[in-house]
């Protein structure tokens, strides 16, 4: 019999909710591989991934940690990813390079639904996917009740294989659904073969042939030896399955305990014989064959002595350290290992590796032997970001070292944005973990301090009734004076109108060539108005004014329409709008009620709620929400929702604020000028 050949580097994405234990199970995998001599702890700090200063202070992985290893000759790189749904996009970023993706879950089926996100992204993509149910060493939910559970999440069906055999509430190990064999777990060792417990021989028949219909389903000939009561071999069962895990028709599930090592052996069987090859992956994204190099970058790092590395999955050809990589040399090539940044000799189809600075590459893009980046066409976009806080540097001196720095943030990390609006700058990310991290990151990675605060609220302010203002700026300081007198009307305007000027002096009262720093001093005393906001919606009209051929200037007329509009405003009563966004949430329909509740705590008004789309027992609810109210919505919504709930929101319009609320903004605005 020929030996079986190693294969390329296939990859795996680990990815699940914060908590789900995916690190661990990193752990565990390679522990299992021989590529650690011990396991280490997230708890206790000592884990290969999770290295990063702001990840080992919560306990929770920020970024993709990329470990390789060697299971049976056959070469594995493993991308841990962020289970944090402030962090999604890094997560999704890796699966778009993955062969497989591990999705691992708690066994508790009140948190199923936080998976329907991820699992909706999987089978859009259609990207190979099973399931390990982690944390199952002791519990007393029956597997079929998490499995219905499970299932009402998961758009492909969920095949049960392997059924546990327990011991009161404690799960001492499992029958293969297949083999038909039954195993012992041993503390983060191989398995003990048993004989099959006799009780569990009806529950393992029945699990069986819902595993065995499961897949006939997609099969004709193995539809028909079931309907002829004839048992199809072990052969053709595994022939099959992983012939539906690759077309992701079937989601295989698994279970086990990453912490004591319980089941991890039983799962890099199934990844060894299952997981479809490099070649199979860049056929399912439409990637030509061929034999030049192929490559897409999914994560940017800013490394201090490195420089800009760029991770990438090679899909076909090789390249070696210090290449020619089209007109430029490359400056590096580096294989990651955890916090680990070693020199790689050369990299073939399969591997993940770092480019060191391809400064005009970015994630998402697809790289070719010349060493051009063209954007992937179906790159996960951004969600767009929900919360917000305002920057200054510590020292002002900074201020430039932190625009640099926030934009190697934003190189790394795409769901950040960047906004520089009411002179204030804004960073804004999908919650507030995340700009934590972020400027967390500013400190210890770039060396940058800031300080953050809450955002203005973009309040603007209008005038009920229009005025007409006389106003005359005269100035005598020997030899040329300065001299200008001007009549205007004052008038507002329609909503979201804007500014209007009027010029209609006749008979040359005042010349044409003062006219545009007249008008330049009237939008001078726009940005502030008697309520401390930018002022809109307000028509100007100059109807007479008087000029001095000697002492009159562009700077006299200027300062005489800034003063007329800071007498007249004052007498147009002004009023204060707030600025109301059109807000999108989508949950499911559990929690409906808790965002109403959330919404006309708000101040919100409900416009409408219909179902979400292509999202069975999910709502969509409409409403309009003032922006000041906001700021932490992210935060109780997902406390609400169990992490899944999410919203989208924009501009819509201005509205009138009176009363107490609207002496607090300009009492509070009065406080700020101040200061």
């Amino acid at each position: 019999m020929t030996a079986r050949q190693p294969s390329a580097a296939r990859v795996a994405a680990l990815v699940g909710p914060y908590t789900a234990g995916k690190t661990s199970l990193l752990e565990a995998l390679l522990f299992a591989a021989g590529a650690l001599p011990r396991k280490g702890s997230v708890a206790a700090g000592t884990s290969l991934g999770d290295a990063a200063p702001e990840a080992r202070s919560r306990q929770m992985t920020i970024e993709p940690n990329i470990a390789g290893c060697r299971f049976l000759d056959d070469p594995w790189v493993f991308l841990d990813c962020p289970g944090s749904v402030e962090l999604a996009q890094e997560a999704l970023a890796a699966l778009m390079v993955a062969d497989i993706a591990i999705v691992v879950a708690e066994p508790d089926p009140a948190r199923a639904v936080v998976l329907a996100p991820l699992l909706k992204f999987l089978d859009a993509r259609r990207i190979p996917h099973l399931l390990f149910v982690n944390k199952l060493d002791r519990t007393d939910i029956r597997m079929r009740d998490l499995l219905a559970v499970l299932q009402q999440v998961s758009d492909r069906p969920l095949v049960l294989r392997e059924v546990p055999i327990r011991d009161g509430e404690t799960v001492t190990g499992y029958v293969d659904l297949v083999s038909e064999r039954a195993y012992r777990w041993r503390e983060n060792a191989a398995s003990d073969l048993i004989g099959m417990p006799t009780e569990l021989q009806p529950r393992e028949s029945e699990a069986r042939q819902q595993l065995l219909e499961t897949i006939a389903d997609f099969d004709d000939a193995l539809l028909e030896q079931l309907l002829e009561d004839s048992v199809p071999g072990p052969a053709d069962i595994y022939a099959q399955l992983r012939k539906d895990l690759a077309g992701d028709l079937i989601v295989p599930v698994f279970f086990g305990s990453a912490e004591h090592g319980n089941g991890v052996m039983r799962l890099w069987k199934a990844l060894r014989h299952e997981t479809p090859q490099p070649a199979e992956t860049a056929t399912r994204l439409g990637l030509a064959a061929g034999d030049t190099l192929s490559a897409t970058v999914f994560k940017t790092l800013h490394q201090p002595h490195t420089g800009k590395l760029s991770i990438a999955r090679l899909w076909q050809g090789s390249i070696a350290e210090n290449a020619q990589f089209g007109s430029r040399r490359l400056a590096g090539l580096y294989r990651l290992q955890g916090a680990a940044v070693e020199r790689a000799g050369e990299a073939t189809a399969g591997d993940v590796v770092a480019f060191g600075r391809l400064d005009d590459i970015a994630t998402g893009m697809q790289l070719d032997a010349d060493g051009n980046g063209m954007p992937v066409a179906d790159w996960p976009v951004p969600a767009a970001p929900v919360h917000a806080v305002a920057l200054t540097p510590t020292d002002r001196k900074d201020e430039v070292k932190l625009t640099a720095a926030l934009a190697r943030l934003r190189d790394e990390d795409p769901s950040l944005v960047i906004d520089q609006t009411d002179n204030q700058l804004l960073l804004r990310g999908q919650g507030e973990i995340h700009l934590k991290l972020a400027i967390d990151k500013l400190q210890q990675r770039f060396n940058v301090g800031a300080r953050t605060g809450l955002p203005f609220t973009a309040y603007r302010e209008t005038i009920r009734h229009g005025a007409h203002q006389h106003a005359r700026f005269k100035r005598q300081s020997g030899g040329h004076g300065q001299f200008a007198d001007i009549k205007i009307d004052i008038a507002p305007l329609p909503r979201g109108t804007g500014y209007s000027f009027v010029n209609r002096i006749v008979g040359g009262a005042i010349p044409k060539n003062f006219i545009p720093a007249l008008d330049e001093g009237v939008q001078d005393s726009l940005q502030r108005g008697p309520l401390g906001f930018p002022v809109i919606d307000v028509m100007v009209t100059l109807t007479d004014g008087q000029f001095h051929s000697v002492d009159s200037s562009d700077q006299a007329f200027r300062t005489a329409g800034s003063i007329a509009m800071s007498e007249g405003l004052p007498e147009c009563a002004p009023v204060l709008l707030e600025p109301i966004q059109a807000v999108s949430f989508t949950v499911p329909n559990e929690y409906t009620a808790k965002v109403h509740a959330i919404v006309s705590a708000r101040r919100g008004q409900i416009l409408g709620m219909a179902a979400r789309e292509g999202w069975p027992g999910w709502d969509q609810i409409d409403c309009y929400m003032p922006e000041a109210e906001m700021r932490d919505l992210a935060v109780e919504l997902r406390s609400a929702t169990m992490g899944v709930g999410g919203f989208t929101s924009c501009f819509d319009h201005l509205q009138e604020l009176a009363g107490k609320l609207a002496d607090r903004v300009v009492e509070d605005r009065r406080r700020a000028l101040a200061a």
